[in-house]
């Protein structure tokens, strides 16, 4: 025999007013489990192709129960402004790729309801999603089943402007429905966001500045150090000045801060891949490399600009670098240019040596 509970909070926060209704199916027989904050202090990571303008639901929790084999359901209503409404309806242009969009987005996010530090997102199992009554469709595709078990599909921010009534009259209605994890709580929250595009991104980066050239001498001294537990000795480093991405010449040269290496790859080309799918993966050494650690280096612009010519460069001990030039071709020499010499001439020289 089950129960079906019904309950029914009321939140008030500023110019956001929403409801919470929790529908959960439970074993009586079954010990009730602890009820997790409705609002946990849960952070949510920053994504650097959007600017968060307003906050519609906190992250609040979805609950957690121990009874696996049960989908839970939980309801959550949000109104708008006439401000945000506005904001969302004037914000319609052309993105990347000819489609027309609202750059001003109603954006749904899923995280576990860690908060030991700001959560990437991440959807619970099963997860199923309707607002004001239609189904939302996830994006990308979920990976196929391993060993009959259905693999969880890569979290992500969730654009659901296209379902909301852009009304300030009426409220909206999100339905999510998810399968439990014993042991795992999820937390869902709700944004007004403003989606950003690559060159303004660059535009950011450079803004805050162009590393100090001798950051990157100092770094190049230290690799070039001698090592006293180093049989090999390196007196020198080549650098190439090519983009990993796009194998063109660096415009904007980039690495991140929390990378150990020289070479840099091209920030503007970096962040359209970004844009496109984000990754926030270094080119060169495979490890993470976030927008907001990225650095524009000194010193490899003013090697592009000092060195047009060439795609690779040489750095020495003391932090001076030369253009690796290649090498000219070596004049190949044939028989038939070299003048013979007769036998009898040859037996003369012989002669007159030994005399």
């Amino acid at each position: 025999m089950s129960v079906c509970c019904l309950n029914k909070i009321h939140f008030s926060d500023l110019s956001m007013t929403y409801l919470c209704y929790t529908k959960t199916s439970m074993n009586l027989q079954q010990p009730t489990p602890l009820i997790p904050p409705v609002h946990p202090d849960v952070q949510m990571k920053s994504l650097p192709f959007y600017d968060v303008l307003d906050v519609l639901i906190k992250p609040s929790s979805l609950g957690a129960s121990t009874a696996q084999r049960y989908h839970q359901e939980k309801y959550f209503i949000f109104a708008l402004t006439p401000q945000q409404v506005r904001e969302v309806c004037i914000s319609r242009d052309f993105l990347p790729g000819g489609r027309r969009d609202y750059m001003v987005q109603i954006q749904l996010r899923f995280c576990l309801s860690e908060t030991s530090c700001p959560q990437e997102d991440n959807y619970p199992n099963s997860l199923c999603i309707k607002v004001n009554g239609k189904l939302f469709p996830l994006p990308g595709y979920a990976p196929p089943p391993k060993n009959g078990v259905e693999q969880k599909r890569p979290g992500r921010p969730l654009n659901i402007t296209s379902l909301v009534r852009l009304s300030s009259a009426v409220p909206n209605q999100i339905a999510v429905t998810w399968a439990p994890e014993i042991g795992k709580t999820y937390s869902m929250s709700v944004y007004l966001v403003r989606q950003l595009t690559s060159p303004l991104l660059l535009q950011r980066l450079r803004m805050k500045g162009i590393r100090n050239p001798d950051h990157s001498r100092a770094l190049i001294k230290e690799k070039l150090t001698a090592d006293p537990d180093s049989e090999i000795a390196t007196t020198s480093l080549r650098v190439s000045l090519m983009c990993p991405l796009g194998k063109m010449r660096l415009t904007v040269p980039c690495r991140a801060v929390t990378c150990s290496h020289l070479q840099c790859f091209d920030a503007a080309l970096y962040l359209q891949m970004n844009e496109k799918k984000p990754t926030w993966i270094c080119p060169v050494c495979d490890k993470k490399a976030a927008y907001e650690s990225l650095i524009i280096d000194g010193l490899f612009l003013e090697i592009l600009n000092d060195c047009s010519d060439v795609d690779e460069i040489k750095f020495q001990e003391d932090g001076t670098w030369c253009p690796m030039r290649p090498k000219k071709e070596a004049v190949k020499v044939t028989s038939q240019s070299v003048p013979k010499i007769e036998k009898h001439h040859l037996t003369l020289f012989v002669k007159m040596t030994v005399n």
